[in-house]
This record gives structure tokens, sequence and C-alpha cells, in this order.
């Protein structure tokens, strides 16, 4: 299997990936700001990104990397101070604008839908040495970037009015900055499982991890250990039976989950 170049890079890029939205900036924080609806935004909006990408002539990633990132800043800091309701439907409305700008920009490309299907669903194949580069640089530069917020990050994520009381700036930290790093991810991401599905890594290693563990150090850990065996096994699946390896990370993450909610209600069984 390692003898094929394109299958050393898909697990490298797979490797990364986990690691950057299984844990580092995946549903840890994404569930504690009960933003997990923004997954699915971003992921339309790198839609529309990559399939401007191919209009214009450039990679899917660069595409993507472009309309998640000025979307994120354009409304990070109003998205963290508006209600839920509202906010709810803020993110339809930039959804479903995103969705038909996608679609628009994939008919005047004239490339086949095949490229359609590798934006949506991801492509194993189609991950180049050159993509592996650019993907560790961006995912080291998203673990930089958490490293040096951490706690600020999760300050704000997890207890925001005493983040505010301590002079953390939570519209700008928890709103803008976490969804930069949020569109990293995504675009990141998306290269393997695609855009349509990308919230698989994004939420449900970590919904996993909090029956799992603790701490915020202990969630984000199980998580990444989560989507590093969906990723990983998913991989090698459809290696062997040239099924669309996304279809088995969300069999192998949605089993994990299905997992946890048993243990959980196991142990809650026995306090009782």
């Amino acid at each position: 299997m390692f003898s094929f170049e394109f299958m050393r890079n898909a697990y490298t890029a797979g490797t990364l990936i986990a690691i950057v939205s299984g844990g580092v900036m995946g549903g840890v924080f994404v569930i504690a700001r009960k933003m997990a609806f923004m997954t699915h935004t971003l992921s339309e909006i790198g839609f529309a990104g990559a399939s401007f990408g191919m209009f214009a002539g450039w990679s899917p990633l660069n595409g993507m990397l472009l309309f998640t990132i000025v979307s994120s800043i354009l409304v990070g800091g109003r998205l963290s101070g508006t209600n839920e309701s509202r906010r709810e439907s803020v993110i339809s409305a930039i959804s479903g604008l995103f969705i038909g700008l996608g679609i628009l920009f994939l008919a005047l490309s004239d490339q086949s839908s095949s490229y359609a299907t590798n934006i949506l669903f991801g492509s194993v194949v189609g991950i180049s040495r050159a993509d592996v580069w650019q993907m560790s640089i961006l995912s080291l530069a998203i673990l930089l970037v958490v490293l040096l917020v951490y706690r600020n990050l999760k300050d704000a994520s997890f207890d925001p009015t005493g983040a505010r009381a301590n002079g953390v700036a939570v519209n700008i930290l928890g709103g803008v900055v976490f969804l930069v790093l949020l569109a990293l991810s995504v675009s990141v991401a998306a290269q393997i499982v695609g855009s349509l599905l990308i919230f698989i890594l994004l939420t449900l290693p970590a919904a996993s991890a909090r029956y799992f563990a603790h701490s915020v150090s202990g969630m984000m850990l199980t998580a990444v250990g989560c989507a590093l065996l969906g990723v990983w096994l998913g991989l090698y699946l459809g290696y062997l039976t040239n099924w669309p390896v996304t279809f088995f990370i969300a069999v192998i993450e949605a089993a994990i989950y299905g997992i946890a909610l048993l243990v959980n209600h196991y142990q809650s069984q026995i306090t009782e």
C-alpha cells in the first residue's frame, strides 16, 4: 500500500487533518461554543471557494482559503455577539448564498462532474506532494497560533463571563480569531473528506471524547486519537475495497460516538 505515492501522501495529509480537526481546532471548542452549525456553513463557503478557485485557474485549496478566511473575518465579530436564534438565521442565509455561488462557479468553469465530486466528497488520489506541503504549513500555523492563545481561547470558549472579567477580548478571540482558525481547519480537512462532510472530523471525535475525558487537554488528546483511528482505518479500508474513504471515516466516527454513548449510559446506571 505504501509503495504508492498517493497513499503515502494521503496518510501524511490524513494525519495532519486528524490532529488539527479532531482535537486542536475541532469540536472541543466548537461544541463548547455551541457552533457546530457554523462548521456546515464554512464547509459550504469552502465549496464555493473551491469552485471559484477552479473557475479562476487556482487550486481548490487556495480558493477555499480565500473564501473561508474572508468570510470568517467579516462575520466573526457579529456572530459572537448575537443571540442564538438570530445567529442561526444569519448562518442559514450565508449558507444558501454560498451554495448558489458554488454551483454557479462550477457551471462557469466548464469542468467535468468529477471535479465537483472531488470538492464535495474529497479525493485521496488527487492529493499531490505539493498539497501535502501546503497542508503541513497550514497545520503548523494553526498549531502555533492555538498554542499561543490556548489559555485565553479556552477561557473564552468555556467561561466567557469569567474571561471578560479577566480582561480577555472575548468577541475578538472567541469570534474572529476562533472562526479564522476554524476556517483554516475546514480548508485543510476538506482535502480528505470533502467540503460536504467536513463536520464529521470537526465534531464527532470531540463529541465522543467528552464522554471519555474530563479536562480540556484530555478531551483534545482523546479527540485526536478518535480522529486518527477513523482516518487511518478509513484510508486502509478504502484502499482494500476501492470504496469512498469518506464513507468509512463517517461510519467509524459514528461507531465510536455510539460506543461513547453506551459507555456513558452504563456508567450512569452504575452511579445510580
